[in-house]
């Protein structure tokens, strides 16, 4: 364990060769002391790969993070796009978690889920007791083991208990791909993973490749993830040539990626969509497109994050993402937002992100840096006020269609009626909620649509709905405004 320590401070520069070995003395003497007379226990695992390592990296950045055995397989999974789950799109809400759709011959499908099932316990927890976070936590932990579920079936008191042990799934990152409108193709890429490249090209080929007028790409809610994914990316619309990203760093040499010379890019007019959840590679992508004004980009200022992280592979199946430099676009923005100088060492390197604030496209435009990706067309998501929330937190929804559904066939050519609208309103005052004249009428357009969402995902699947729901996206319909023009 010394030497794996000692291994670790000589990776972060955070003493000199001469002076280690006493210092880490002195970490090992201070442990042995803790072992021997500490009130309760310490596992040594837990001191070294919860505390000590952590803590000597908290002070660089925070995005610099230790693996242990459990936590740098599961990295190397999402690498592959393969992580373990059992098939099944839920809808998630305070105290409710309702299925959506099964995907064919995963366990969620095997074991019979259905759409509109209601999970009501996950291995004993009571899910009507956990608010949206503690959700969130269960449904990751329970994926990793078999679990039992306590489910009710739609129109049925009977609660039915299903055992499932997930399966290894591929869960490829270009999530959606539809048209929404004459011409103009739509693909979310939900994260940037080995086949990204191949699977975005898959993608536009599949909606008409350079026959297409445009095409939005979204990048919203997209962490990044593998780079030379997003430079397969950008290559699809860029020329041969063009300068995709630079790197720097204190003992990085500078190096600029550019577009291979083989590249055939894509010439059909391109928006591309970021909020403040884009952040890493999905912001590479996005500032060379803007840099070199092949995209329109639309939306919220993206997340900031442009750190290069080199993943090392230590001992004892442990690894180790480190900060090595700092990624620019093409123009010289760095992508990296400011951090604070009084936490983290790296804010006082010389590969500071805010020493210039302007920059300038191909064409001249001026672009902004210091942190992120500021979009050339700012448009927020719908607001959410007090009855869309009522709503949304009661599941009133799904709930309603799911019973609708239970009565009612539907087509693809299913249209919410007023006499669909009239029934919704008395299932909601039979719940309870009884919104005043006025605010009925003004939320009238989004409750169709959104009711005809809700329909679409579970007569039909997710992303037919995603579809319908596209329809009301005041951001996609900026980009489409824009690229079908």
């Amino acid at each position: 364990m010394f030497r794996f320590t000692l291994a670790l401070l000589c990776v972060a520069g955070l003493a000199s060769a001469d002076d280690l070995e006493s210092q880490m003395r002195s970490i090992v003497d201070a442990f042995a002391i803790t072992q021997l007379n500490a009130a309760d226990p310490v596992p040594t695992e837990q001191a070294i790969y919860q505390g000590a390592i952590p803590g000597l990296l908290r002070v660089l950045d925070p995005h610099s993070v230790f693996f242990d055995p459990g936590q740098f397989d599961q990295l190397q999974k999402m690498q592959e796009s393969t992580q373990k789950g059992f098939g099944s799109v839920v809808s998630l809400l305070p105290g409710r978690v309702i299925v959506l759709q099964t995907l064919p011959g995963t366990p969620s499908a095997k074991a019979g889920l259905t759409p509109g099932d209601e999970i009501l316990a996950i291995n004993g927890y009571i899910i009507a007791r956990l608010d949206l976070e503690q959700l969130q936590e269960l449904l990751t932990a329970s994926r990793q083991r078999p679990a039992r579920l306590d489910v009710r079936k739609p129109g049925s008191s009977r609660i039915m208990t299903y055992t499932m042990t997930p399966a290894d799934l591929q869960t490829p990152s270009v999530e959606r791909t539809f048209f929404v409108g004459a011409g103009v193709g739509y693909i979310r890429v939900s994260s940037f993973d080995e086949k990204t490249g191949q699977d975005l090209k898959d993608a536009i080929e599949k909606l008409g490749g350079d026959r297409l007028l445009g095409l939005v790409l979204d990048l919203r809610d997209n962490p990044g993830g593998v780079v030379t994914a997003a430079l397969e990316t950008a290559a699809l619309f860029l020329r041969p040539g063009q300068k995709i990203f630079t790197v720097r760093g204190r003992h990085v040499p500078e190096k600029s990626e550019v577009v291979p010379t083989v590249a055939r890019p894509y010439g059909f007019k391109l928006a591309v969509l970021i909020n403040a959840k884009t952040a890493s590679a999905s912001e590479i992508v996005t500032g060379a497109l803007q840099d070199h004004d092949r995209a329109t980009v639309i939306g919220e200022p993206s997340f900031g994050k442009g750190l290069v992280q080199s993943v090392f592979r230590l001992s004892q199946g442990t690894g180790l993402a480190l900060t090595t430099a700092l990624y620019y676009t093409p123009s010289g923005r760095s992508i990296q937002k400011p951090l604070d100088a009084a936490r983290f060492e790296l804010a006082a390197t010389t590969a500071h992100p805010n020493q210039q604030s302007e920059f300038h496209t191909d064409k001249g435009r001026v672009v902004t840096g210091g942190g992120g990706i500021q979009p050339d067309i700012v448009v927020y998501p719908l607001p959410m006020d007090r009855l869309r929330a009522v709503l949304e937190a009661t599941a009133s929804f799904t709930t309603y269609a799911t019973d609708y559904l239970q009565r009612n066939k539907i087509t693809p050519d299913f249209e919410v009626t007023p006499q669909i609208l009239d029934e919704f309103h008395l299932f909601l005052a039979s719940h309870n909620i009884q919104p005043g004249v006025a605010e009925w009428s003004q939320a009238r357009d989004f409750i169709t649509n959104r009711l005809k969402t809700e329909f679409f995902n579970l007569a039909f699947g997710v992303e037919k709905g995603d579809e319908v729901q596209a329809q009301r996206d005041p951001v996609i319909q900026k980009a489409l405004e824009v690229v079908g023009s």
